[in-house]
């Protein structure tokens, strides 16, 4: 008798592949910091990957999507052959027609009876259009139901920040699958530069700590949002390791520009090329007249260090 709304929790499998069911016990935890939590039945085709997935989307169901919420409650091997998707900041698949989405990392997980409460951290969200000016779907009494005299809540952008790294070696970079066809580069879990790269199967890539420096910063066009992108290389154990799935280098004269959905992107990584050939880095900040370039001279060396050199 309890009136919920119905979602699609979606996710990333270990070689990149989008999975996802249907859930109503969706709910928030936290504004400070931004938590939700959404319940993933144990008896679920994929629960296991929950349980290591280090991000995940809900996907907020408008009134004429009784259908997605059926096809998603099954073990359908079509979910996303007729379901458009597509990564916003963690990389985990959020639904294109849906009435809102959140992109989360996974904040914590609790093992509770016969579920896996998993509470995610809440890395951007927005609604989708035209959809975010429909009425959500319901469920009620075993039955789907609508929300009469749905306010409209506007079209408010999406917010939040993506964070990317432009992971080098010899004369190539690494780009991890979108699950979609697409390449994008590697996404991190926090806006300050770290020293692993997180997989989807919770497993980490580590980073030379020396050799992560802010490259770039520019808004995502049509969107209050925007990216954060750090050079870095492996360490030389990770370099010398296989790859795990749906990550690959590519030389720099045979980037897949044309798989790579984000324009901004693709300008970063064509930059990234006229300096890598000039063996001259600069860091690029996004503004409103096109944005500034300022080169920087030497290598890297510790705030602690530089600090007591210079008194």
């Amino acid at each position: 008798m309890f009136l919920t709304g119905v979602t699609v929790v979606t996710v990333l499998d270990e070689e990149g592949n989008p999975r996802g069911i249907t859930a109503n016990s969706f709910t928030s935890v936290s504004l400070d910091p931004p938590l939700v939590l959404v319940c993933i039945g144990n008896r679920s085709f994929s629960f296991p990957i929950f349980c290591s997935a280090p991000s995940f989307a809900v996907n907020l169901l408008h009134e004429g999507q009784a259908d997605v919420s059926g096809l998603f409650a099954s073990r359908s091997p079509e979910k996303f052959r007729s379901t458009g998707f597509g990564p916003k900041y963690t990389g985990a698949p959020v639904l294109t027609d849906c009435l809102a989405w959140f992109d989360c990392t996974v904040h914590d997980r609790v093992f509770a009876g016969d579920h896996l409460i998993l509470i995610g951290r809440v890395q951007g969200f927005g609604p989708s259009e035209p959809a975010s000016r429909t009425a959500p779907l319901g469920f009620c009494r075993g039955r789907y139901t609508t929300v009469r005299d749905a306010p409209d809540g506007g079209a408010e952008a999406p917010h939040g920040i993506q964070v990317g790294y432009l992971i080098e070696a010899d004369d190539g970079i690494l780009l991890q699958s979108d699950g979609a066809g697409g390449w994008r580069l590697p996404g991190g879990r926090s806006r300050k530069a770290e020293w692993t790269l997180p997989l989807a199967d919770g497993g980490t890539l580590p980073l030379r700590p020396d050799d992560s420096f802010l490259y770039s910063v520019f808004d995502i066009a049509g969107q209050d949002a925007g990216c954060l992108v750090y050079r870095a290389r492996l360490s030389a154990d990770a370099a010398t390791t296989t790859l795990p799935p749906g990550f690959r280098f590519f030389a720099l004269d045979a980037l897949p520009f044309e798989a790579m959905p984000m324009r901004e992107t693709r300008a970063m990584l064509r930059r990234y090329i006229r300096e890598r050939q000039a063996d001259r880095f600069g860091i690029y900040i996004d503004s409103s007249d096109g944005g500034r370039l300022a080169m920087v001279d030497g290598s890297t060396s510790s705030w602690p260090g530089a600090f007591a050199e210079n008194g």
